[in-house]
């Protein structure tokens, strides 16, 4: 295994001891729909994204996670690649479906086994494994019995979760309920766009309400267990700014906070509802009973924080419930999924998660982008240098944030390998790692041996410039 540059090894110490101390974990994440492939291998039951994927018109050019990257029998490849490229920790899903095929009941053994065998691999090589148990593929079965909207899959989600509690919770130190809860209910209940592919304005609120009931249930019985480790939730997050000083945009701005940030934060953690909401889904918008919003306050052990771009918002009779847009910023660097590259936005989100709820440990959980790396690997090279400075940019706010006493305890890269990327197929690549789908081969990008290069040198790197930074990459890729 190639070492860090020798000039900027030891040569550049982190200007501020609370930086990036030991026990900072660096990642990278991937989720198992998005990786695996064989998706119904050895038993396992059918999800709601491969039934998603497989209907005629609801992916570009009707593609499906069928192969993916193969990670399901490339595994031990995978493992060695992480450790190659220094990883400290790895945050995956489990596939609900690969353990329990009709989502409860009977375990599948070969499904579980997977998992058992993945996470000895990661200690073997010394690197932390980050469990999600959710990451938006429901089995099938369960979809049939009304997925997100029947209350009783509270329930069901924590007789799962146990049974992987149960199997793993020996080694697995870090554990995360669930991925985007408002993705799931947002793409997936009300525009339909992901799993399950459903337009309705009543189940909408409803899937938010029991994802949170679910997570809580998780919780508890993650400690009713007496598991050592911690237990947390992941949501993305996005700061919102009004498109202009009108009234009515910032209005809209508010309602889009509270529809996007405050609606999954605020039960969990100060037990009650965005006021915005029941006035935004009008007659659609449920009653829960006051109990329910009290069991879902559940104490966390840390929150985990997804972030990609901010919202510049706009009113827009036209997008209800939220009645608001977003408005492209024509001038900024974009990435191919068409978000604003705008790293300051992420320590203002961080910044915002301990004024409002507090001093909770925060992991980034996800921060990554799509840009249109070359079209094929060049003498062993993948150069990507606005994904270089991409994560140059935003791993600078993550210093800042720690600098301004934040409790921020690691930063995981999206993603470890270019991936299935949902509804768009595979044509949007994040990954630090290059993937030939047609061969499966794997060719860590510039970006793979940059973030190397700024974990190694204990975040000192990311004061370089990026010329230089891109060097030192290239250096770091020659001696490999």
């Amino acid at each position: 295994m190639a070492e860090a540059p020798q000039k900027l090894r030891g040569s550049h110490a982190p200007q501020d001891p609370r930086d990036f101390p030991d026990g900072f974990l660096w990642g990278a994440a991937t989720a198992a729909y998005q990786i695996e492939g064989s998706p119904l291998a050895d038993g396992a039951g059918e999800s709601t994204w491969h039934r998603f994927a497989h209907t005629p018109g609801r992916t570009a050019n009707g593609e499906t996670g069928d192969l993916a990257c193969d990670h399901y029998r490339r595994a031990p490849e995978d493992v060695g690649l992480m450790a190659r490229l220094g990883l400290g920790a790895y945050r995956f899903s489990i596939a609900w479906g690969r353990v329990l095929p009709e989502g409860r009941g009977a375990i599948n053994a070969a499904g579980l086994g997977f998992y058992d065998r993945l996470v000895d691999l990661l200690l073997s090589r010394g690197i932390t494994p980050l469990v999600t148990l959710y990451h938006w593929d429901l089995p099938a079965a369960l979809d049939d019995r009304g997925g997100w909207c029947n209350p009783d899959i509270a329930h069901w989600f924590a007789e799962y979760a146990t049974v992987m509690f149960r199997a793993l919770g020996d080694r697995v130190p870090m554990w995360v309920t669930l991925n985007e809860p408002w993705v799931v209910t947002d793409a997936g209940y009300l525009c339909g766009v992901h799993a399950p592919g459903h337009r309705s304005v009543h189940e909408a609120p409803r899937a938010a309400h029991h994802l949170l009931r679910a997570h809580a249930e998780a919780v508890r019985a993650f400690r009713a267990g007496g598991h050592p480790g911690q237990i947390g939730l992941v949501v993305n997050l996005e700061p919102k700014d009004p498109a202009s000083d009108d009234p009515a945009d910032i209005e809209a701005t508010a309602r889009s906070d509270a529809y996007m940030n405050r609606q999954y934060l605020d039960p969990v953690f100060h037990g009650v509802t965005p006021p915005e909401l029941p006035d935004m889904f009008g007659g659609a918008w449920p009653v829960f009973p006051d109990r329910e919003l009290e069991e879902i306050r559940e104490r966390v052990d840390f929150l985990g924080v997804n972030y990609y771009t901010r919202g510049v918002m706009r009113h827009d009779e036209t997008n209800p419930p939220v009645r608001a847009s977003h408005v492209p910023q024509v001038q900024a660097l974009r990435t191919e999924t068409g978000w604003e590259v705008h790293p300051e936005s992420l320590l203002r989100v961080l910044r915002w998660v301990r004024e409002r709820y507090g001093p909770v440990p925060i992991y980034v959980t996800e921060n990554g982008a799509a840009f249109r790396d070359p079209p094929s690997v060049i003498d062993g090279r993948v150069d990507d240098p606005l994904r270089v400075d991409y994560f140059r940019t935003h791993l600078r706010a993550v210093r800042q944030a720690r600098r301004e006493g934040i409790d921020l305890r690691g930063y995981f890269a999206w993603s470890l390998l270019d991936n299935y990327e949902w509804a768009a197929g595979y044509a949007m690549r994040f990954g630090l790692v290059h993937v030939d789908y047609a061969t499966q081969a794997r060719t860590p990008k510039s970006s793979a041996y940059a973030y190397r290069v700024i974990r190694e040198t204990g975040g000192a790197a990311l004061d370089l410039p990026l010329g230089e930074l891109l060097r030192a990459a290239e250096e770091l890729r020659a001696r490999d």
